[in-house]
């Protein structure tokens, strides 16, 4: 046989096929499957975390989330193709004379480039269009926040004494809905032994870290890495050996600080206080006034107050308006405390160190054209004043710092 009759004879003796080559079926999307695919990548966002993609700048799949449908907002054909898969009403109604009209954002000329969703809207092009380009989209790596999330959840196993932790987690819900608990944002600094947190909106507690420090060599120098397995129980009656910074990671990523509960640190205070006789020494009284001036940069603070000393209020507070202490106003006396067998002046120095951070800053006039600067008002809700007050007087101030930014004392 000649080599054709050979070679067709092997090729025709494949009683298994493995021979026979299949045509590779493509497996490309269209423009409009990859639109409501980028699309749906939006509602299933919403539904796992019940908000809207907000720009997020240190959540990198949550900005381009959010960058991505403001731009579908501004496409009025684009909105058209996704009525249907609008399950959340996020895209707005056009009228029909809008529909095929450029979008109004690349009417505009010029525009001034600030930051980096500035950049991702100025694109006339759609050269960033998440539905066509796919530029942020990887396939084989994950996501930020999914790594966090399977860090998260790693290894966890069924807590044998939660019975034990069980009555907590009930009160400190309790306590979060009746307001007597918050949450704040989350530092770094925050996460500590003993304390709730809340991940994905759920609460866990920090039992204990066993902590280990590494050095590390960098061209600046030497560094201290701290790090250690820890005990993490959570409401759903598991726990968790984590590393301590996986766990702060995923706090950090998508969660909340739970504050104190309030009443209980005022316990103290209440103890130690209630059984004053004829035979304590009275110093004096720690006063909270609130400025009834009219100035509008005293008018548009909220949670304004002045914190003082006086060994007699009534005689300390007349002729308020005449005086740049208090902000030449009238005032309005809002609370008070007696002071016995302490040091009021040392007193009035912790409460002004402990609020340093939101101590108002204006200039104050007086009736001769002199400038002062008072240095006793502060920026703090009237309840958090008290809190804080009352931490001195049990002794407990020290460990507790306040939040300027939250308006809330955390623990430092």
């Amino acid at each position: 046989m000649d080599k054709d009759q050979i070679l067709d004879q092997i090729f025709n003796d494949d009683p298994l096929g493995l021979l026979t080559v299949k045509a590779k079926q493509s497996t490309a999307r269209t423009p409009d499957e990859r639109l409501l695919a980028s699309f749906q990548e939006i509602n299933d966002f919403i539904e796992k975390n019940g908000k809207e993609p907000e720009a997020n700048p240190s959540n990198v799949s949550e900005f381009i989330l959010y960058t991505r449908l403001k731009s579908l907002k501004a496409d009025s054909d684009k909105v058209e193709m996704l009525k249907e898969s609008d399950v959340h009403n996020l895209l707005p109604e056009f009228e029909t004379s809008q529909v095929n009209e450029p979008s109004s954002d690349y009417k505009k000329s010029k525009k001034e480039i600030k930051s980096i969703e500035d950049i991702l809207d100025d694109d006339g092009l759609d050269i960033l269009g998440s539905d066509d380009a796919d530029l942020f989209k990887f396939k084989h790596t994950p996501k930020g926040d999914e790594r966090a999330s399977a860090d998260f959840v790693a290894r966890r196993k069924p807590c044998k004494d939660f019975d034990k932790y069980e009555p907590t987690f009930k009160e400190v819900q309790q306590d979060l809905a009746n307001g007597k608990r918050k949450l704040i944002p989350f530092k770094q600094e925050n996460l500590r032994p003993g304390d709730f947190y809340v991940h994905n909106g759920v609460l866990l507690l920090l039992e204990n870290v066993d902590f280990e420090e590494e050095e590390q060599e960098f061209k600046s120098g030497k560094r201290v890495r701290k790090d250690g397995r820890t005990r993490t129980i959570f409401e759903n009656g598991t726990e968790s050996r984590m590393l301590y910074r996986s766990l702060y990671k995923a706090i950090l990523a998508n969660g909340k600080s739970v504050t104190q509960n309030f009443e209980k640190v005022n316990e103290g205070f209440i103890e130690e206080f209630s059984n004053i006789t004829d035979e304590d020494e009275e110093a004096g009284y720690i006063y909270v006034l609130k400025s009834k001036s009219k100035d509008e940069r005293i008018t548009s603070i909220k949670d304004l107050f002045k914190i003082g000393y006086a060994t007699n209020i009534e005689e300390r507070l007349k002729g308020a308006e005449k005086q740049p202490t208090y902000l030449m106003a009238q005032i309005d006396y809002v609370a008070g405390w007696k002071c016995f067998n302490m040091n009021p002046q040392k007193f009035e120095q912790l409460i002004h160190n402990f609020f340093g951070n939101s101590c108002l800053e204006v200039d104050v006039f007086d009736s001769s054209g002199k400038r002062y600067t008072p240095r006793e008002w502060f920026i703090a809700p009237i309840e958090v004043i008290e809190q804080a007050i009352e931490l001195i007087i049990n002794g407990k101030i020290t460990k507790y710092k306040y939040d300027a930014e939250n308006k809330t004392i955390i623990e430092r």
